[in-house]
């Protein structure tokens, strides 16, 4: 079994999504549109995960692969197959859908929380973290809710934070980022903005913790609770 990762800028690859597929002895193939390689077919994966990345969700003229990205996605969730969008990922994926897609009233960047809604909750991947999930927030666009999507984390900022569509999973905040992965991006954050490492330590912990239940859920393998396995 395998995973396409999607990845659009330089300093935000999988990670710790990476970390956790290949830990669970699944190949992460990642797809570089910041270096013009081609989006496979939807047919061929197993997987579907698609990055973050500071262009909009819409931004076609300047990045023409975001037209295909979106209909891979609507393709993939219509299809049942598992996806997780993140950041822009998740934008891509309310877009794909239906959902509006547009600029929110101030940025929002920097550790923080979100918090599950009951149904978030309930849900199988998220669920497990409590009622509060540590993220990092690196956004100012946000997203209406598609068809028939179940909201399942907010923040007093952004409501909609994260979403489940049938298989299909959006996050607008980030899990994933590890001290390496911090370290690469953090030229790029807007200059007022400090990380603290040991949080976002903290985050990406926490982060492993839901990537190992999504693969997991993936899998179809029985989901256990929050201890290391």
């Amino acid at each position: 079994m395998r995973v396409t990762a999607v990845q659009h800028v330089p300093f935000e690859g999988p990670a710790v999504i990476g970390d956790v597929v290949r830990e669970r002895g699944l190949e992460v193939d990642v797809v570089r549109m910041d270096q013009g390689m081609t989006l496979p077919p939807a047919r061929s994966m197993d997987a579907l995960v698609v990055m973050g990345g500071p262009m909009g969700a819409f931004d076609d003229v300047d990045h023409p692969h975001l037209r295909a990205e979106r209909e891979l996605l609507a393709e993939c969730a219509r299809a049942g197959t598992p996806v997780l969008g993140v950041c822009l990922g998740a934008q891509l994926l309310a877009a794909s859908l239906g959902g509006r897609v547009y600029r929110g009233p101030v940025p929002e960047v920097g550790i923080g929380t979100v918090q599950l809604t009951d149904d978030g909750a309930r849900d199988p991947v998220l669920g497990v973290a409590g009622p509060e999930l540590a993220v990092l927030h690196w956004h100012q666009d946000t997203f209406e809710l598609p068809d028939g999507a179940t909201l399942l984390a907010s923040s007093p900022q952004y409501r909609h934070q994260a979403f489940r569509v049938g298989s299909a999973y959006g996050l607008q905040f980030h899990v994933e980022i590890d001290a390496a992965a911090l370290e690469e991006a953090s030229p790029y954050l807007p200059p007022d903005v400090v990380i603290d490492p040991v949080a976002a330590s903290d985050v990406a912990n926490c982060g492993r913790h839901v990537l190992r239940r999504w693969v997991d859920d993936l899998l179809g393998r029985p989901l256990t609770g929050w201890a290391e396995r």
